[in-house]
């Protein structure tokens, strides 16, 4: 599976540890991630990572362009929802291509435990279905 990793600052640190806390389920998939959350997964986790660029700068929109291609499977997107952001509607366009796209998307840390225990059971499997035009 392909997973995109995004955390907004507030939340980074917290995205590193639930990487190391779940790296042997992760380290079996392709992790995307934006530039600073990726630097410090990678640092902190020590697994693979391919960086975008950072989310305002455009990465939210690289990895809303692999999900248009359908070549994402699970948006990990560990909100601040008590910050504004100033990239805002870059933010609702990425969830909204999850939406249209059919890509289980987890802006919290409890949902992301979720999906990530889903696809350790094996449960999010459908995916590779999906590829092959069945909900197009």
């Amino acid at each position: 599976m392909n997973i995109a990793l995004i955390a907004h600052d507030r939340k980074k640190e917290t995205m590193v540890n639930f990487t190391i806390a779940y790296k042997h389920i992760l380290e079996k998939h392709n992790l995307y991630a934006t530039g600073t959350t990726g630097l410090r997964i990678k640092e902190g986790s020590g697994l693979n990572v391919n960086r975008f660029l950072s989310g305002p700068l455009g990465g939210d929109q690289q990895i809303g362009a692999k999900i248009a291609e359908e070549d994402m499977d699970l948006v990990i997107f560990l909100r601040d929802a008590l910050e504004s952001q100033p990239h805002e509607p870059d933010i609702q366009a990425l969830i909204r291509l999850c939406d249209v796209h059919y890509v289980p998307v987890a802006t919290n840390l409890a949902s992301a435990e979720i999906f990530i225990k889903a696809i350790e059971r094996g449960d999010l499997d459908w995916r590779s279905v999906r590829k092959t035009n069945m909900f197009k």
